[in-house]
């Protein structure tokens, strides 16, 4: 994994301000769903507050008319038992100097409670119920009156809670939601560090089982006093195998000691680049397979700001795929570079007549710890990526892949603006 510090300059600027922008729309999102949620539940309210005043003016109207009946008795008495107490919200009625007379639907208070608590439990209810909703005169004769007070439903009253355990339930979605990202870009992170740990045993551990190899050679040769000019193996075969393992070991330390730090790009050339690349593998084809057929077409492309250590190990891990994915017989892995018109873009393609990547894979192969092979830690791929993309301002994808044809492309601008 190469940290946010080898992005330089633009790139840097670049990854913050997405990382800023995620944060601010994240947030932006709550904001608008939590306006939303609140915004609907007070107009429901609102809804149902008129509606139960139109209830409340009504049921003033037609108290008042029975009052005012000749035969008022017995229907005031059906008028309160079929209307008013039936009322699903709190009802208070006042005499004039302000007692409460009548009450339905009172926390506390049943009907018929006429102690001295109660009692002042009523008015002080009542008083709200004024202070909120105002209350309604009902006479009777010319002379009598009492106030008809109401409250809101118990249905008005939770929906008044409902912002705030929906706010409650956003922000703790929100904090899991969060917490959740965080335990697995730890995870992932995890991952990647063994991948690298396993990436560094694997490309270390190819030069110096070869300088062991050739150690045992030499001391073979040396106790059997058979390193002669008749030997089977000189002295300078020895020595220049041995050294070209000592140069793989020190490109491989010039590699990881790149990162965490700012890559220097230098004009340089890329088929150069390539070609020794390849001449690597070609060495190792005896072991990857005798059958395999590994081809470079080198295109006329100009010179390429690049990091040569960094952009060989991309083009090593994609080589590598290609070779583990054909058939040690019939295998075909072609290399080709080339100018993307109009000639500001450097194009390296990486073919090779394997199976094909599946589709539902091919969405993941670049995903860091996503691999299809049994051993393997899915590192690869991911390390192309940052390399090309992150390093060199360029950009890779799969191109094409089906049966016996499938391409990773990558792209390089032969001028990069940090």
């Amino acid at each position: 994994m190469i940290p946010l510090s080898t992005i330089p300059g633009r790139k840097a600027r670049l990854y913050i301000g997405k990382s800023t922008v995620f944060k601010a729309f994240l947030l932006g999102g709550v904001v608008v769903i939590s306006t939303v949620f609140i915004w609907y539940t007070f107009n429901v309210i609102g809804q149902l507050q008129r509606d139960t005043r139109s209830q409340v003016q009504k049921y003033v109207r037609m108290w008042q008319m029975a009052a005012n009946s000749p035969t008022s008795g017995t229907e005031l008495q059906s008028i309160f038992d079929e209307i008013i107490v039936k009322a699903n919200f709190p009802i208070i009625v006042l005499a004039a100097d302000g007692e409460p007379i009548h009450w339905r639907n009172i926390d506390g208070v049943p009907p018929g409670d006429t102690t001295a608590q109660a009692l002042e439990h009523l008015r002080e209810t009542a008083a709200r119920m004024t202070e909120s909703h105002g209350r309604f005169p009902l006479r009777f004769g010319e002379s009598h009156v009492n106030y008809f007070c109401y409250g809101d439903s118990k249905v008005i009253r939770q929906l008044r809670l409902m912002p705030f355990i929906e706010i409650g339930i956003i922000v703790a979605f929100m904090v899991v939601a969060m917490i959740g990202f965080q335990n697995i870009r730890r995870s992932e992170e995890r991952h990647i560090w063994v991948g690298m740990a396993k990436e560094t045993a694997h490309q270390l551990g190819t030069p110096i089982s070869s300088l062991m190899g050739w150690t045992e050679v030499m001391v073979s040769e040396c106790s059997s006093e058979r390193l002669s000019d008749d030997s089977s193996v000189s002295v300078a075969e020895i020595a220049g195998n041995m050294k070209v393992d000592i140069n793989r070991l020190e490109r491989i330390a010039n590699r990881f000691s790149q990162i965490g730090s700012v890559p220097d790009l230098q004009p340089s050339d890329l088929n150069q680049v390539v070609s020794e690349t390849l001449e690597y593998y070609r060495r190792r084809l005896p072991f990857e397979g005798r059958g395999i057929n590994l081809n470079f077409e080198a295109g006329q492309i100009p010179d390429v700001p690049l990091n040569p250590e960094l952009l060989s190990w991309a083009l090593e891990n994609l080589i590598k795929n290609a070779l583990q994915s054909v058939d040690s017989k019939t295998g075909r892995v072609n290399v080709r570079t080339s100018l993307q018109p109009p000639g500001k873009c450097v194009v390296i393609e990486v073919c090779d007549n394997g199976p094909g990547i599946p589709a539902a894979a091919a969405r993941k192969i670049f995903r860091a710890g996503f691999t299809t092979k049994k051993r393997g830690w899915g590192l690869g791929l991911t390390l192309v990526k940052r390399i090309i993309e992150e390093s060199h301002f360029g950009r890779v994808s799969l191109k094409k892949s089906r049966p016996d044809e499938t391409v990773f492309e990558i792209q390089l601008p032969v001028q990069t603006g940090k």
